[in-house]
């Protein structure tokens, strides 16, 4: 399959599963099985009609599928278009764990340049310690 076939597929996914609506006529459709048209209208408070072009934007995205019998229209899950969501968060997830690797390489490239060693005592001064009777400004004095 092409990619640009697969975008038109996850974005046709994506919006069907981005209405709160939709996704409940899914669950509802998992949970339960095969539904007819009036049963699903029946959970939700809206009319025939809404139902229906609800059920028509998951058919066209092929997560939901119609059969007729006589003048009942049955309407069931289909979830194997979510594979086109997985394999997509799944890129995400790789490249996402990929950056994270990398950075906690760098962090501790990063920490292990900034470790003193047991030679390294700190700074030196050429000057010892101040004194009370020793001028701040050598200028004054």
């Amino acid at each position: 399959m092409g990619e640009q076939m697969e975008d038109e597929i996850l974005s046709r996914i994506l919006k069907a599963a981005g209405d709160t609506t939709r996704r409940q006529i899914l669950t509802l459709l998992v949970q339960e099985g095969p539904l007819r048209v009036t049963g699903l209208a029946a959970h939700f408070d809206m009319s025939l009609n809404s139902v229906s072009k609800h059920i028509k934007v998951l058919e066209e995205a092929g997560l939901v599928t119609r059969r007729t019998l006589g003048r009942e229209h049955f309407i069931a899950a289909e979830l194997d278009p979510l594979k086109h969501t997985e394999r997509w968060f799944g890129q995400l997830k790789s490249i996402w764990e990929l950056r994270l690797s990398a950075l906690d390489q760098l962090l501790a490239s990063e920490e292990k340049d900034h470790e003193p060693t047991r030679t390294d005592q700190g700074p030196r001064t050429d000057q010892g310690p101040r004194t009370d009777r020793e001028p701040h400004d050598r200028r004054s004095a």
